[in-house]
């Protein structure tokens, strides 16, 4: 029986209003509770969401956060963007006062069946796939968490039938407390975040709490070849592998060019690796992943295969855009580490354009120094990390401080040759210049439009 919660009465502090700040808020006013959000940032920046939460009966604590007020509340729920560690939110917990992520209190509401995916990379594509293939299988689904759709806006419009898919980042997951899904999923562990998280122990248990409260009944699913993933496999829930390097007792894998999933003894083959129309080894990795998820989920064999054919891949994520005089460019702003630059690198042979760069997260760049000399002609630099990326590729390859996107897609639109890709990897963050990584790709994606246009008029005015 899961565990409910009476908001009506309650005293819930808010901290943060971005997209996950102003849903929760919302949806605790909606049932009764004497909700404050507090926000570091002055009214004047935040005025539009302001006026709607105070419309909402919502109290507000603007410009910075009063100890005294984290005290006084019978719940705190911050948003992932805010650390834990934050003086305020520290003394809470010390005082006794639950605090809980968002998806946390969602959880609670929700009707149905739960699968949530964690990992350091491939949360938002296999999310998307998983998706993708129960709605193709027939089941009501919801698709939401850090995806970019707060799990609390989606609460109202579960069933008992429904099954949800959640995608989950460690900042969600280390302020969570019974938080249960049916089918937990985790991807992989590579260097993130480490300017938040203590070290990678630290990253790596909050990945896998995802896993904590989980029961015989329930599944979890890790990838046999990664090490850092493999490591935090539960002894509780029932077990399932999958790996693109070996077989597994229970799980997907690959035979050949066929991918198959075992159970008990017995091997059913869900689709062929032609059936993958996603680039890159990582996504071999990722369709592996969904696909156990959707089997464990109740979706059939040709289901699985149909949903996998007919994905189209996800925004942001080794994202064609265009091929301009015989140059392709493609988007991976969710490339927002270093690991996830590896990946994106190994989906090229060769013939790069590669722009890096944004707000550093404590990460090791060195390790793209090999691909990046076997596979890129030039490296743009961008944002506030070029000093550190430059100094630690070392003149593996020729460096150009571009400094802004739109200089940095016009250097390389100008050097590149037919044949040649321009790709967005940037390894960072992007808050330095941007509100966020889709941001950031949207400003990619509209710099490259407007040289397709001019392109386009240039071909035209040469046949008059």
């Amino acid at each position: 029986m899961k565990p409910g919660i009476e908001l009506k009465g309650k005293r819930v502090l808010v901290v943060g209003l971005a997209r996950t700040g102003i849903a929760t808020a919302l949806f605790c006013a909606g049932r009764g509770a004497r909700v404050t959000a507090t926000e570091e940032r002055p009214q004047s920046q935040v005025a539009e969401t302001a006026a709607k939460l105070l419309a909402a009966g919502v109290g507000l604590e603007l410009g910075g956060h009063r100890e005294a007020t984290f005290l006084a509340q019978d719940l705190i729920v911050p948003s992932p963007g805010v650390p834990l560690s934050t003086p305020p939110l520290a003394a809470a917990r010390a005082a006794g006062v639950p605090i809980w992520s968002e998806i946390e209190l969602a959880w609670r509401f929700l009707r149905g069946r739960v699968v949530c995916i964690t990992g350091s990379n491939g949360k938002t594509t296999t999310t998307s796939l998983v998706g993708h293939i129960l709605e193709t299988s027939g089941f009501p689904v919801q698709v939401a968490g850090n995806i970019g759709t707060p799990l609390i806006s989606r609460v109202d419009e579960t069933t008992d039938a429904s099954i949800t898919v959640v995608e989950a980042s460690s900042f969600q997951l280390e302020a969570i407390a019974e938080f249960r899904p049916d089918v937990a999923v985790f991807l992989n562990l590579t260097p993130d975040h480490l300017d938040r998280h203590a070290s990678m122990e630290e990253y790596g248990r909050a990945k896998a709490r995802v896993f904590e409260n989980q029961g015989e009944q329930d599944s979890a699913v890790l990838n046999a070849d990664d090490a850092g993933a493999a490591q935090y496999a539960p002894s509780r829930p029932q077990l399932f592998w999958f790996s693109r390097e070996k077989r597994v007792a229970s799980g997907c894998s690959m035979r050949g060019e066929e991918i198959v999933f075992r159970r008990d003894g017995a091997e059913t083959i869900l689709l062929r690796r032609e059936d993958i129309g996603l680039r890159g080894g990582h996504n071999l990795e990722n369709v592996l992943a969904a696909a156990t998820a959707a089997v464990l989920a109740g979706a059939s064999p040709s289901a699985i295969a149909g949903g996998v054919r007919s994905f189209a891949g996800v925004e942001h994520r080794l994202e064609y855009v265009a091929t301009i005089g015989g140059v392709a460019y493609f988007n991976d702003s969710k490339a927002t580490n270093v690991d996830a630059t590896l990946k994106a690198l190994d989906a090229f042979s060769s013939s790069l354009f590669v722009i890096l760069g944004g707000k550093d997260k404590g990460s090791d760049y060195t390790i793209l120094r090999t691909p990046l000399k076997q596979r890129a002609r030039m490296v743009l630099l961008i944002g506030a990390a070029a000093d550190k990326i430059e100094s630690q590729l070392g003149g593996v390859v020729p460096v150009e401080r571009a400094g802004t996107m739109a200089r940095a897609v016009e250097i390389a639109s100008g050097r590149a040759r037919e044949g040649d890709t321009v790709l967005l990897a940037p390894a960072c963050a992007s808050f330095d210049q941007f509100e966020n990584y889709e941001h950031r790709g949207r400003v990619f994606k509209q710099l490259v439009e407007q040289l397709a246009a001019k392109h386009t008029a240039e071909e035209t005015k040469g046949k008059v």
